[in-house]
């Protein structure tokens, strides 16, 4: 009696183990790309312009105007990127 009932615990707990998803190990994000970039919803992923915090009584209007919309990766940037960010990209 006593066996049959802990042959049925473990095979219940067997059942369960088995029918779960295996989990792979988790992907680490690269912590320096995570601050700098965003993913976007095509695919790539976009930044923000350099040179825009400071010194800027030197430069025009028009060139700050420019420094403050964002950049977006092309090319082979956007597969490193999606390697170093693995959940970032859709």
């Amino acid at each position: 009696m006593f066996f049959f009932s802990f042959s049925r615990l473990v095979q219940s707990a067997r059942l369960f183990s088995t029918s779960a998803v295996p989990q792979f190990p988790k992907l680490k994000s690269h912590s320096g790309a995570k601050k700098r970039w965003r993913s976007v919803a095509n695919g790539t992923f976009k930044r923000a312009q350099a040179y825009h915090s400071h010194l800027n009584l030197s430069k025009s209007p028009a060139r700050k105007n420019r420094l403050q919309q964002g950049v977006y990766s092309h090319g082979t940037q956007t597969t490193k990127l999606k390697k170093l960010l693995p959940y970032g990209s859709p």
